[in-house]
């Protein structure tokens, strides 16, 4: 009787997942027939970013909230600049808008907007002050201006042993990914202070964060955290890993275990050609792959062919979240509210998140792969720590 029960109950469970499965491969060939139809223009997504211009160097999220935010303005900055497009501006147009961003910087350094204010605008990283910091200072420096007031948050880390004592104090067990945005947000604002406005301290804490996280890599894997080997768990230790790496590349900073990273990165392509696993993987998790995969590429000789390959599908892949009104979406299909409101965006609604990053990982190919329609855009990229640099 137990044996026929376990029986029925794995029969019904096929039963539940051949409908899911079915769904999914239908997807799957609409998607690519999709997919195959599309090739990337400039044209379209300037249109796009058009559409979400509220007034003056104002945006909304999507052309259909009901306001502007300043995360809007800077990925519409970051984006024209990609497609080298800002250069068409006049020099007092590009000094208007680095002063409109330049308006929302507050006494301690970081970059507030009282539009999206809530709860976690001060305490998360993946979304909020810090992180909107960090954006702020890639759309400055592509308006040929500086943030003008100190970051004052960062000053408790010039102190011996701080830097060593609040990374050690992060919640890497369970929370690594949530840290390593973190890490990535203090990171990336050490470096421009270092860089740009030449403080010294800052650059003697980047060689105690590097120092730090050197030690606590994963040889086996390369990656950082304590992660289920599952799929999961290598895609979540793959999300923290690039955020470590961008530091790394911008500074040209040895990174350790590189055919162990490489080997992580490539395990996490699914059989669609993005880098989650679910088949509709997100704008982050394919950029997190993707970006990587292609500084490596650049670095070293090993598995070339395999990360050819691999990008050539992610390019398909990212044709396939782009809709015709030449935005983009984060996960087709599903809904997205980021960190507030007046950035979320409905089920296949384009917005200018995954618009910037989806098309920054369009140029991070074209860095790799030979794409006529890729190799036609004017791809610019920021002299500055971040997300949009690019170091030879």
């Amino acid at each position: 009787m137990r044996q026929c029960r376990a029986f029925f109950a794995k029969g019904l469970s096929m039963m539940m997942w051949l409908p899911e499965r079915v769904r999914s491969l239908c997807r799957q060939r609409r998607w690519q027939a999709d997919a195959a139809r599309r090739s990337f223009e400039v044209q379209p997504v300037l249109e796009f970013i058009k559409k979400c211009r509220s007034d003056g160097y104002a945006y909304k999220y999507t052309p259909r909230q009901p306001q502007p935010v300043l995360y809007a303005s800077v990925y519409a900055a970051s984006l024209l600049h990609l497609q080298g497009q800002l250069d068409k501006l006049s020099p007092s147009v590009k000094q208007g808008w680095a002063d409109y961003i330049q308006g929302y910087q507050s006494e301690d350094g970081l970059f507030r907007d009282p539009a999206v204010d809530n709860e976690i605008a001060e305490t998360e990283d993946w979304w909020g002050w810090r992180h909107l910091s960090c954006h702020a200072i890639i759309a400055l420096t592509a308006l040929g201006a500086q943030a003008e007031k100190p970051f004052k948050i960062l000053e408790f880390l010039y102190h011996d042993g701080e830097v060593e004592k609040w990374l050690a104090s992060r919640d890497w067990q369970s929370r690594a990914a949530s840290v390593s945005n973190e890490v990535l947000n203090y990171g990336t604002l050490l470096q421009y202070v270092r860089d740009f406005h030449k403080d010294n301290r800052a650059g003697r804490a980047m060689e105690r964060l590097y120092d730090w996280l050197d030690e606590c890599q994963n040889p086996g894997t390369g990656l950082w955290g304590n992660y289920p080997g599952d799929k999961l768990g290598l895609s979540l230790g793959v999300q923290t890993a690039y955020h470590l790496w961008l530091l790394y590349f911008y500074d040209r900073r040895p990174i350790r275990y590189t055919e162990r990273c490489i080997d992580s990165c490539l395990k996490t392509q699914n059989r669609f050609g993005g880098f989650g696993v679910s088949f509709g993987s997100s704008a982050c998790e394919d950029i997190d792959s993707i970006d990587p995969l292609v500084r490596f590429y650049h670095l070293t000789g090993y598995r070339r062919d395999d990360i050819v390959k691999a990008l050539r599908r992610a390019h398909q892949w990212v044709l396939v979240n782009m809709n015709d009104d030449g935005g983009s979406v984060f996960v087709r299909g599903q809904s997205l509210t980021y960190g507030h409101q007046l950035m979320s965006s409905a089920a296949d609604e384009s917005a200018l998140f995954p618009t910037w990053f989806r098309t920054l990982s369009l140029a991070y190919l074209n860095k790799v792969i030979d794409v006529p329609e890729l190799r036609r855009v004017d791809w610019q990229f920021t002299e500055c720590p971040g997300y949009q640099f690019w170091r030879e």
